[in-house]
């Protein structure tokens, strides 16, 4: 029998019932931290541009991508966090005084930022 282009280049294949399937795997991809907003951005991808996300993933392009949009994100949530928090005068004599309102204050800050970079780099 005829070699096929796969074998000739080194491939080599595992029979499973009647089926010969080929052994391929992707290359190791290196351990990156992903956190929420790299998980979102990979759901978002893997549910909205399916294409993009197997060529990425197959590229070994994902991970490094998906790293970078966490450590994005996290800088510009902080920075949205703090620059609201001042704009809206919600400061640590507030804490001090009304504990409460300061809570609620700082919950409806981090739900702005978190849409406002949810919009901007996430779901782009």
């Amino acid at each position: 029998m005829e070699q096929t282009l796969f074998e000739q280049n080194g491939g080599t294949y595992t029979q499973q019932g009647d089926y010969l399937l080929p052994n391929v795997k992707l290359p190791d991809q290196p351990e990156s931290e992903i956190g929420i907003w790299g998980n979102r951005r990979r759901q978002f991808l893997k549910q909205n541009h399916r294409i993009k996300y197997y060529n990425m993933l197959t590229q070994c392009t994902l991970y490094p991508h998906l790293a970078d949009i966490e450590q994005q994100a996290q800088v510009m949530f902080d920075r949205l966090v703090y620059q609201l928090s001042k704009k809206d005068g919600v400061t640590e004599k507030l804490k001090a005084e009304n504990q409460m309102l300061w809570v609620q204050r700082m919950k409806n800050i981090r739900n702005r930022a978190t849409e406002i970079v949810n919009a901007e780099l996430i779901y782009t």
